[in-house]
């Protein structure tokens, strides 16, 4: 609440999306860049990134989830209720956008990228969910197999973490979902990690642009996206309403379930 006349006129899309989580996701889906130290790294670095972004079309708006939060039984007020954004506001404050890179490695895997405002969880993190197992009915007798994730873990507890399927404790064969787990909290206690603009300061002291944007890669970023925002703008597209504290737009899940799975069971044993 009280920022909302600075965030009204940008949106989640143009604050967190097309500029921070691209960041991520161009470091993910990159190829290996010649080396990673030593002279000349960052630019090999950069050049890594920015070939991802030409890799990746324009986002089609029908590939899209728009939200507007509203208040809660709790007492949360909704969006427009802040004093500074405007009754008629529709700028969302989630969005769900799949993006598709068009290389070797990722031909054909959707790349869900997701942010929003008040929702149930404040996280950042990477989820690669990799395909079901081979025959793992025939297995396990038609018990369900949960797909395994690679999740990485950026805040608020850095952590890496591998969800896998174990034999449950006892005389049944029987199997649930689990994890191999690196918390950064409980494998080096004590020792200090310095946040993100930490490091920006010092690499900047130390001539390092490595974790920099180059101006090709602004470029390539805003080809990707200015389209959907101009397609936006034009159309008027009222946002979904959600909840404040919920996961987001029902229809955003109910999206990405077409291209993934999700274990209700399962939660992470921090």
């Amino acid at each position: 609440m009280g920022r909302g006349g600075y965030f009204d006129n940008y949106g989640i899309i143009r604050d967190i999306m097309q500029n921070h989580l691209m960041q991520v996701m161009t470091l993910v889906a990159m190829e290996p860049p010649v080396r990673v130290a030593g002279e000349g790294y960052p630019n090999f670095i950069r050049d890594s990134k920015v070939n991802v972004l030409r890799s990746i079309p324009p986002i089609r708006l029908s590939d899209v989830i728009i939200g507007q939060y509203v208040a809660n039984d709790k007492g949360d007020k909704g969006y427009l209720d802040d004093p500074t954004v405007p009754t008629s506001s529709n700028t969302p404050t989630f969005a769900q956008a799949v993006l598709r890179v068009h290389t070797p490695r990722w031909e054909g895997v959707p790349f869900i990228m997701k942010a929003g405002k008040a929702l149930d969880e404040r996280k950042a993190e990477i989820r690669i969910q990799f395909k079901d197992p081979p025959a793992a009915g025939f297995l396990f007798d038609n018990q369900g197999c949960p797909r395994n994730e690679l999740v990485m873990r950026l805040q608020p507890t850095e952590a890496v973490y591998m969800k896998v399927n174990v034999k449950k404790p006892g005389l049944f064969t029987s199997m649930e979902q689990s994890e191999l787990d690196l918390s950064y909290h409980t494998r080096y206690p004590g020792v200090y990690s310095p946040d993100a603009y930490t490091r920006l300061i010092l690499d900047t002291l130390r001539g390092s642009q490595a974790t920099f944007v180059r101006s090709d890669e602004l470029e390539a970023s805003w080809r990707i996206f200015d389209p959907l925002l101009k397609e936006l703008e034009s159309s008027n597209k009222q946002p979904l309403p959600y909840i404040y504290g919920s996961r987001g737009p029902p229809e955003a899940d109910e999206y990405a379930e077409r291209l993934l799975t999700r274990n209700e069971q399962y939660s992470w044993a921090r």
